[in-house]
C-alpha cells in the first residue's frame, strides 16, 4: 500500500491549495497528493499534466434554507455541512494508500474533528503567511486577557512577533464575540494549536521577526507549539506559460520606459464607489506619472448574468475627457488583468494593490514595490506587516469611511516614484526578490523545511481506526 498527502480546500482557497500541491510533486514526485474540494473540476484544471496530483471533488451537501448570508461564516460552514461526505472519502481513500498527512485549509477547520477522529495526522496550511499565523496562534490568549471586544476597544494589541497592531485593523471576524465567525476564529486558532504540525506559504527573510516568535513559543504562551514549515514563496504559473493569448496590456506596457509605470490592481472582490473611481482617476492624472489600472464596475452596475461579460461603462465611470486626456500615458483595462504577467514585465515600477497575501508575494517575487490599499478580510493587518516590519510598501491614508482621496493617492504615487522613501522600498523589494529566489532553490531554506515536513509525515505511523 502506498503512501499519500491528502490537501483538503475550500473553493475559496482552492487556488492556494493548488500551487502547494504542485510544489510537492516537483520536489517530492514520488508521494501522491490528492486534493479535495467541493469546487468544480474545472477550477482544477492547472494539475491536469501533474501525474503525481489527482483532484477529487467531493459532493455537496444540501444547505440549510437558513443558512448565514454572511460570505466569510459561509467559507466555513459549507464544509462543516460537508463533513459525512469528507469521512467517507477519507475512508476510501484510506483502503488504497495511507494517508500520512492530511493537509486542511483554514476555512476547512471543521475537518479537525474528522481526520484526528480516523488517526489521521492533521496539518494546517496557512496562506496568510507567517505574520498572520502569529495573530492567529496568539488569538486564544487575546480572547482570554482582552475582557471587552476588539472592536470596541480602539487600542493598539500586542502580539509576538508583530508590531503593534492597531484593534480596527483586525479581521472584522474577530472583532465582536457574541458572532459566530468569532467563534470560527477561536475555534480554527485552538484547532491550530493541537494540530501536527502547520505549513505556511512564506520564507525566512521577509517575516524573520514572526518566524523567531513562532520557534520559540512566544505565540502560545500556555503549551507547545505545533511544528512550522516556511515553504514559499508559491506563487502561481503565468498564463503566458500556458499558452493563453497575450492581453493587450502587455502589448502596451512593451512600449513603456523601464520602471516608469504604477500598476492598479485589487483583486476579483476589490470594487469600488463611482465616486471613488473617480477621485482615483484625478489622483492618477494629477501625479503626472504613467499607469496602468484595472477598473472594475462598481457594486450597483454589475452585469451579473451568468456567462456575461461584466464590461465597465469607462465613460460613464471616469471623469469626463480623463482617457483622451491621459492616453499618452495611461492604460485602463476593463475588468480583468494578467496581474503575474505585469507585475513580471520590466516597464512596472510600482504596485497600487488590496493587500492579498498571493498579490504581495506575486510583487516581492518579481521585485515591485507597493502601496497598501486594503479593502477587506485581513488585508489591514496585512498592509500593517509590509509597511512596518516587511518595509516593502508605503501606505495610503483613508477616511473613516475607507475614501481615500485624489489627493492622498497622487501623494504616495509620487512618494513612490520620487522620493529617498520610496527609493528605499524599493532597494527593500529588490533584496526581497533575491532572498525568495534563494528559497526556492536546491538547499534553500523552504525546499529544506519541505524536506523536513516530507520526513516528519513518512515516518508517522497513522491509519484509520
Amino acid at each position: 500500500m502506498e503512501d499519500s498527502i491528502v490537501l483538503y480546500a475550500s473553493p475559496e482557497h482552492l487556488n492556494s491549495m493548488l500551487i502547494l500541491a504542485k510544489f510537492i510533486s516537483k520536489h517530492h514526485p514520488s508521494i501522491p497528493v490528492i486534493i479535495l474540494s467541493s469546487a468544480a473540476e474545472s477550477a482544477a484544471a492547472s494539475i491536469a499534466a501533474v501525474p503525481s496530483v489527482t483532484y477529487r471533488r467531493l459532493p455537496t451537501s444540501d444547505l440549510p434554507p437558513n443558512l448565514t448570508k454572511n460570505p466569510v461564516e459561509l467559507f466555513f460552514e459549507i464544509p462543516r455541512l460537508n463533513n459525512p461526505n469528507l469521512r467517507d472519502a477519507l475512508q476510501e481513500i484510506s483502503q488504497k494508500s495511507r494517508i500520512r498527512a492530511f493537509v486542511i485549509d483554514f476555512f476547512c477547520n471543521s475537518a479537525f474533528e474528522v481526520s484526528t477522529s480516523l488517526n489521521i495526522p492533521t496539518f494546517f496550511y496557512v496562506s496568510s503567511g507567517a505574520f498572520g499565523l502569529c495573530v492567529f496562534l496568539y488569538f486564544p490568549t487575546i480572547d482570554e486577557t482582552i475582557p471587552q471586544d476588539i472592536g470596541d476597544l480602539n487600542d493598539f494589541i500586542e502580539v509576538p512577533g508583530c508590531p503593534p497592531i492597531y484593534s480596527l485593523d483586525f479581521p472584522n471576524g474577530m472583532f465582536f464575540r457574541q458572532s459566530n465567525t468569532y467563534r470560527h476564529f477561536l475555534d480554527t486558532a485552538k484547532n491550530m494549536r493541537k494540530s501536527t504540525g502547520i505549513v505556511v506559504n512564506a520564507f525566512d527573510a521577509l517575516e524573520f521577526r514572526a518566524k523567531e516568535a513562532l520557534v520559540n513559543g512566544s505565540c502560545i504562551p500556555t503549551g507547545p507549539t505545533p511544528p512550522v514549515y516556511f515553504v514559499g514563496p508559491l506563487v502561481g504559473e503565468s498564463n503566458a506559460k500556458n499558452g493563453a493569448v497575450q492581453h493587450e496590456c502587455l502589448r502596451w506596457l512593451d512600449s513603456q520606459p523601464s520602471k516608469s509605470v504604477i500598476f492598479l490592481c485589487f483583486g476579483r472582490r476589490g470594487l469600488f464607489s463611482e465616486e471613488q473611481l473617480k477621485e482615483m482617476a484625478l489622483g492618477l492624472e494629477n501625479s503626472g506619472h504613467r499607469f496602468l489600472w484595472s477598473v472594475r464596475s462598481p457594486p450597483g452596475k454589475r452585469n451579473l448574468a451568468p456567462g456575461a461579460a461584466d464590461e465597465p461603462d469607462l465613460d460613464e465611470l471616469l471623469p469626463e475627457g480623463f482617457l483622451e486626456r491621459t492616453k499618452e500615458r495611461g492604460f485602463v483595462i476593463k475588468s480583468w488583468a494578467p496581474q503575474k504577467e505585469v507585475l513580471s514585465h520590466g516597464a512596472v515600477a510600482g504596485f497600487v494593490t488590496h493587500c492579498g497575501r498571493s498579490s504581495i508575494l506575486e510583487a516581492v517575487s518579481f521585485g515591485v514595490p507597493m502601496i497598501g490599499w486594503p479593502i477587506y478580510a485581513e488585508q489591514r493587518m496585512n498592509r500593517v506587516f509590509m509597511v512596518e516590519e516587511m518595509k516593502v510598501a508605503l501606505p495610503l491614508e483613508e477616511a473613516a469611511d475607507g475614501f481615500v482621496t485624489a489627493a492622498e493617492l497622487e501623494k504616495r504615487v509620487r512618494e513612490l516614484m520620487e522620493s529617498k522613501t520610496g527609493r528605499a522600498v524599493s532597494r527593500r523589494v529588490a533584496e526581497m526578490k533575491k532572498a525568495a529566489e534563494s528559497a526556492v532553490r536546491e538547499d534553500g531554506s523552504s525546499l529544506v523545511a519541505l524536506g523536513k515536513f516530507i520526513d516528519s509525515v513518512t515516518r508517522v505511523d497513522c491509519g484509520i481506526d
